[in-house]
Order: C-alpha cells, then structure tokens, then sequence
C-alpha cells in the first residue's frame, strides 16, 4: 500500500485521502474476518461476496438447504457490524403492514382529539434479515423489494426515508416447493447476487459440531459503524475503471441474451445461448458486476479492478437473470453451465 505511484494516487483521491481510506477498508475487512470466523466455519466465498454487496450498496438472496447456517451467518455480520438489525420470518399469512407498518387511531391525552399514528415496520432497520423469502405471497414480497429498490416507504400518502446503510439478505430454501411462492424473475434482478450456501468440507463439519456442542460461547466485537460503511460506499464510487474492462463486462452480460436480427431474423448470439436460453440479464448485471468488481479490487489492497475481477463475480450475479427454457431442461443444462461456457469463451 505505501509503494503505490504518484500516477494511482492522483487517480483515487486529489490529497491521499481515498489512499488513506482504502487501507483502512482492508484493514477494516480483515478484522472484521477473523471476528466471523469465532462463529462461522468455511463458507468464506460467500462472506467475501457478502461483503462485496454491502459496499456496493446491493441486496443478496442466500440459497441453501436447511441446516447450513444462513440465519447464523446474517446474524454474525449483524453483530460484527455497529447497526440496527431486523429478522422478518415469512410465512404465508404475513402481510405488508406486517414489514411496512401500520397506522393506529390514538387519542391525546392533552385535547382529547384522535388521530392516527405510524408504528413503524421492522424494515426500519439496516441490516434487514427476510428469512424464507419464498414462503410469502407476492403481494407482501412486493413491500420488501419496493423498499429495497427505493429506500423508503410510503404510508398513507406519506413517505418515510430509510436509515443508511440499507441491506437486505434474504433467505430462501431450495428443496421445499409446497406451500412456496417463487420470487418472479422480475423482482429477481432487484438482488446484487444470488449466494448459494454448500455443505461444509469433511473437515469443518467436524469443527462445527466440536464447537456447537460445546460450551464455548464467543465473543464478537464490533468493526464498522453505519457512517464508517457509508463512507466506504462512497469511495468505491470513486475507484476508476479502465474501458476495457466496462466492456467485457457489457460484452459478457449482452452474451447471455438470445438476439435476433430484426433484418434476417437469424441469430446474433452464440449458437448455445440461442438454443439453451429464454431471456437473459439486463443492464443491471453489468452496473453489479463493475460495481462488485470494484470492491473486489479494494479490499485485495487494488485501486483499480481487472477482467479477472469480472470473471470472479459472474456466477452470484447472473445465476438469478438467466433464465433457461425447455431444451436445457430436456438436457440437464442450468444457468450456471451457461455463464460457465460464456466466462470460459
């Protein structure tokens, strides 16, 4: 960090300070780590990418089968992180008030005239855990995600501002379909990544039940406040990005969709995508993968991200946007083994 030339320096920040500021991010992130890892075992790609959504100002859905700490794991960023924490458990008779809020009919005490009053929702939080997404009906998912994409709420005709930072980790459960409503594609894309949880290693299972049977109880101290993560969003606005790698990301992202020409009619894009592929991710995708692989550069001690940083954060953030049709359903095909064979050519 001390040899970086007077050329980088005068691109990330004009007096030093956004030098000053990106180690401290490191410095901020390594310790925030080692405070998770007193808890959780493994799973460090998906904390990496946690933490690469948060700073980018993103939402994650977090995939897995019970059992593989995702609760846990929310919790443990909420408590290594100084802000206002908030579980909303889905089920199918929740309502939007129930995540909004509510208005009730009070009388004052002093005139004895009545009047409403807002009782804020448990979304008026910063770190917002919505614990089986999926097991709520769209209407009230609908409350969630409109927050997510506006950062306020509107009640009565009044909108309310949500407290910066606002992050929002859902949870969904891949292997129980009854009694499920699947989020639509649409509100999909409102996620920056889409994080599938997979089973521990031999090895760290061993440690989990070793620790988890114990008495042991650790101890977690606090990193980052909410104005300290604020700040680092901003500054991973201020990292500079190098044309070709906007393009490749541009390039990578319009690869996934199944083009036609208007002229001919004939295909424009790779013969697979036009076979294996309905509908593929927006312009969305290719803000996500800069922006994450921004933060990506920042938090390995790099003031510029590369090719490879897009490569890196291709599969959380376009799993979710491509959507297949019945040909790779016929052959076993997912979107994962279509951005695998994109990222490869």
């Amino acid at each position: 960090m001390a040899n970086i030339s007077t050329e980088v320096t005068s691109r990330v920040g004009t007096n030093g300070r956004d030098v000053e500021a990106a180690a401290e991010l490191v410095r901020k992130y390594q310790q925030m780590r080692r405070e998770i890892a007193k808890v959780i075992i493994g799973q460090d790609a998906v904390i990496n990418e946690l933490m690469i959504a948060l700073l980018a100002r993103g939402h994650c859905l977090l995939v897995g089968v019970p059992g593989l700490a995702k609760t846990l794991l929310i919790r443990t960023v909420s408590s290594v992180l100084d802000l206002n924490f908030s579980r909303i458990q889905f089920t199918p008779d929740l309502m939007p008030s129930d995540i909004t809020g509510t208005e009730i009919l009070e009388q004052n005490l002093s005139t004895g005239a009545k009047e409403f009053r807002f009782i804020r929702g448990p979304i008026f939080a910063n770190i917002i855990l919505a614990d089986e997404i999926n097991r709520t009906p769209p209407k009230t998912q609908a409350a969630l995600l409109e927050a997510m994409q506006e950062h306020h709420v509107t009640a009565a005709n009044v909108t309310y501002t949500l407290t910066e930072p606002f992050f929002v980790l859902a949870t969904q459960n891949p292997i129980e379909q009854e009694g499920t409503y699947p989020l639509p594609e649409a509100q999909l894309d409102r996620f920056m990544f889409n994080l599938w949880l997979d089973y521990p290693s031999e090895k760290e299972e061993i440690e989990i039940v070793r620790t988890t049977t114990s008495s042991y109880a650790a101890g977690l101290s606090k990193v980052m406040s909410g104005a300290e993560i604020c700040a680092f969003q901003d500054l991973v606005r201020t990292v500079p990005v190098a044309d070709n790698v906007i393009e490749y990301a541009v390039r990578l992202v319009s690869k996934t969709r199944s083009k036609k020409s208007r002229s001919t009619g004939a295909p424009t894009s790779a013969d697979f995508v036009s076979k294996y592929v309905s509908y593929g991710a927006g312009p969305r995708a290719s803000q996500y993968l800069v922006l994450g692989a921004k933060v990506s550069a920042l938090l390995d001690g790099r003031y510029t991200p590369s090719i490879d940083d897009i490569r890196a954060l291709a599969l959380p953030v376009l799993r979710h946007r491509i959507i297949t049709n019945f040909n790779a359903e016929a052959e076993g095909l997912t979107s994962v083994d279509i951005i695998e064979r994109l990222v490869k050519e």
